[in-house]
């Protein structure tokens, strides 16, 4: 192979990680440079190519990158474009993929963070011969990549896939971040296990270590010590979420019929705490041609390099 890496760009609201990567999913290095530090998005791309190329040249990978994959938030597949409402201090639609290939003269492939962690998955990690799956990751948002035959599914427009914005309370429901109420998100996210603390703290009475905490101050972290250390109504709060996303991962199988759900992020990692109820939700609410039928897999990306490898997986797939 004449050119056996990829760069690997995951551009986040405060930081935006790079790195290189072989064909293995192996990180050869990686660096990052703060997201927010440029007002002009031009002076953002020349302190970006300036930090990767000193990682290229030190890595004695010059002239051997084979494509640039750019996971970002609300990114568009087709047009390259990040579109608009997120949270970074250039206006929008940014022309992102352009902007890159034309400085580094590398194809670019650009991408939402979600759908470049599913292609990671498929590409390095616990996905891998899998062609129908869908990534759900379980962050500041819940986020969420369908893979159907093999394929990423990006809708006419390039934005299919928010699963997160499935409505899954229709009456009094939380408000969203997406202006609507109800979502998955404002529940399943670690912002939503915070929120669900809130509610029970208020509408319970029972002892917990939580109480010890200012509530605002609340978050999944604190939830999930305080049940590790046998705390009842965190331990609740760990059931309420894994039973309402259990429902909604049911609901899931019937349109795309996956051979397994991947879960990511932070809170994907509370182990039994959430798979548990999650799993017995989930088959109880499952059609029945379904139960027993869909894994429930951790990610296999190790955390520091998951951003950097879920995009990098996309340089593979770009095209001058």
């Amino acid at each position: 192979m004449s050119k056996p890496y990829v760069i690997g760009i995951d551009m986040g609201g405060t930081n935006t990680v790079f790195g290189i990567v072989d064909a293995r999913g192996v990180v050869i290095a990686s660096s990052s440079i703060k997201t927010q530090k440029h007002s002009n998005i031009d002076d953002y791309i020349n302190e970006l190519y300036t930090e990767t190329t000193k990682l290229i040249e030190a890595n004695d990978a010059v002239g051997k990158i084979h494509g640039i994959g750019i996971g970002a938030p609300n990114a568009n597949y087709y047009t390259g474009r990040i579109e608009d409402g997120v949270n970074l201090p250039w206006p929008t639609p940014i022309p992102l993929a352009q902007l890159v290939s034309e400085k580094f003269g590398i194809p670019v492939a650009i991408t939402n963070d979600a759908n470049a962690a599913a292609i990671g998955e498929m590409t390095y990690g616990a996905a891998r011969g899998f062609k129908d799956f869908i990534m759900i990751t379980l962050g500041t948002g819940v986020g969420s990549g369908i893979v159907i035959n093999g394929q990423l599914v990006y809708g006419h427009d390039g934005f299919a896939g928010e699963l997160g914005h499935v409505i899954v309370k229709r009456n009094n429901g939380r408000l969203c971040g997406c202006g609507r109420t109800g979502c998955l998100e404002a529940y399943c996210s670690a912002t939503g296990v915070a929120r669900t603390a809130r509610e029970f703290l208020e509408a319970r009475s029972d002892e917990s270590i939580l109480r010890n905490i200012p509530t605002e101050d609340i978050t999944s972290k604190d939830v999930y010590d305080a049940a590790v250390a046998g705390d009842t109504l965190a331990k609740d709060i760990f059931e309420f979420t894994g039973n309402l996303l259990g429902e909604a991962l049911a609901d899931f199988t019937v349109f795309s019929a996956p051979e397994a759900f991947i879960l990511f992020g932070g809170l994907a990692k509370s182990g039994e705490l959430l798979m548990k109820p999650l799993r017995n939700s989930m088959e109880k609410n499952m059609l029945s041609i379904w139960k027993g039928k869909v894994k429930l897999l951790p990610s296999e990306l190790k955390e520091a390099d998951a951003a950097v490898l879920g995009a990098s997986a996309l340089g593979w797939e770009a095209k001058a």
